[in-house]
């Protein structure tokens, strides 16, 4: 079944207009971690017993948690993403996650499973590129380096705005991806239309689960988030989604929303 979840949309007097709404500027505060979810956000993983991730299958994930994280564990083809039971359209995304002192960090933050926020091990790079961590993979590079060193915890808070399809399933409007990262504003209002990569999960290595998730996307412009495994331990905690309209809903495979 998919349980209409229905969330109240916040209308603020000052702001930039967002849809039909006018809602702050968005300056994310990142000075203290963890951050305390705002008012109207959904917790997705929060260490305290709240895990709505489950597996791309639609199953339990194995992603192993203590002490109030969860690490990426590798699948074979780097295949093990896990996927939130919660779908939106427009939100606001929080995740903190800490990169391994070894190996390369790689890692992402796959937004309705199409646009990844890159997470890589990038400290101390002079020039970041498509592959490096503040990158929208394959849209984007990062406006400036804000990784900090493997070990210590790091944030990203992201505004998504999801495009439009028509009865077609055609984009018709692009959506955009704000994106802060420990302080810093790596994306602004970058536009996003087709998927672009091969390792878009709703293609690669896709499951029947995740083909149903794909095939309402297209109709509905709602979708989940997706935390990536790319072979390498990184560590998350704190993960919420703030909706910024009432499309979010609570997903489950059999039967009707």
């Amino acid at each position: 079944m998919i349980r209409n979840c229905i969330l109240t949309c916040l209308v603020f007097s000052t702001g930039l207009v967002y849809g039909q709404q006018r809602i702050p500027e968005f300056a994310p505060d990142q000075s203290r971690l963890p951050a305390p979810p705002p008012k109207g956000a959904v917790a997705l993983f929060n260490g305290s017993g709240v895990n709505q991730f489950l597996s791309m299958a639609g199953t339990a994930v194995d992603w192993p948690v203590a002490d109030g994280e969860i690490v990426s564990t590798h699948g074979a083809g780097n295949k093990n993403h896990i996927v939130s039971k919660w779908h939106f359209r427009d939100a606001e995304i929080h995740v903190e996650f800490m990169l391994p002192e070894r190996g390369s960090g790689n890692s992402g933050i796959y937004i309705h499973g199409n646009y990844e926020l890159q997470i890589q091990n990038s400290f101390g790079k002079k020039n970041v590129e498509m592959g490096d961590i503040g990158a929208i993979y394959g849209f984007s590079k990062p406006l400036l380096n804000a990784c900090r060193k493997p070990g210590v915890w790091q944030v990203y808070d992201i505004r998504y705005r999801a495009p439009r399809r028509n009865a077609m399933e055609t984009i018709v409007e692009e959506g955009w991806i704000t994106a802060w990262l420990n302080g810093k504003k790596v994306q602004d209002d970058a536009r996003i239309g087709e998927p672009k990569s091969v390792y878009h999960p709703f293609r690669y290595g896709s499951t029947p689960y995740l083909q149903k998730i794909w095939k309402q996307q297209k109709q509905t412009m709602t979708g989940p988030v997706f935390l990536q495994d790319h072979s390498n331990a990184v560590r998350f905690r704190n993960v919420w989604v703030k909706p910024l309209d009432d499309r979010a809903f609570l997903y489950e495979e059999n039967g009707e929303r």
